[in-house]
């Protein structure tokens, strides 16, 4: 089971990750600052597995590769929202953390509500409720499992 980590509409980048931050060394050192500005207790709570559930325009922002990166170090399994900013959505694919689109499940959780996620039927359970999500085509589902889009160029094609 996966604790759910709830956000609302429009959560940027710089929440995601604030700017002072990125002249830190590595992403292993940024991670702990993730959500700082709206969450005191993100970093220190999440744990490998869980999930993010947002509402509409997730990442929107600056294009920084760090927001996602920040959240894959955490082990967050995945984001699902209702909509995310574009260049969030491609860096969040490219570096193998997957994001998924539900329409209704933010408005249908809580914050600390346990869920099993089922990436490849492409749903998310929740006390027995059972939603639907993006399902990934399976050239995305390879790029996922290979760690992104670079591991997966990297992969021996033979």
């Amino acid at each position: 089971m996966s604790k759910i980590f709830t956000f609302k509409n429009d959560v940027d980048t710089d929440q995601i990750i604030a700017s002072q931050y990125l002249l830190l060394p590595n992403i292993d050192e940024m991670k702990g600052h993730a959500f700082e500005s709206l969450s005191d207790t993100f970093a220190s709570e999440v744990k490998p597995g869980d999930l993010i559930v947002a509402g509409d325009n997730f990442g929107c922002g600056s294009s920084r590769e760090q927001a996602p990166s920040v959240l894959k170090a955490l082990g967050v399994q995945a984001i699902i929202a209702k909509s995310f900013a574009r260049i969030f959505y491609r860096n969040a694919i490219n570096i193998g953390l997957p994001v998924l689109v539900s329409p209704e499940l933010s408005d249908a959780v809580q914050q600390g509500q346990e869920a099993t996620l089922d990436l490849s039927a492409g749903t998310v359970t929740v006390e027995g409720k059972t939603y639907t999500c993006t399902k990934l085509p399976p050239y995305m589902q390879r790029i996922l499992n290979a760690g992104g889009l670079i591991a997966f160029l990297n992969q021996d094609t033979e």
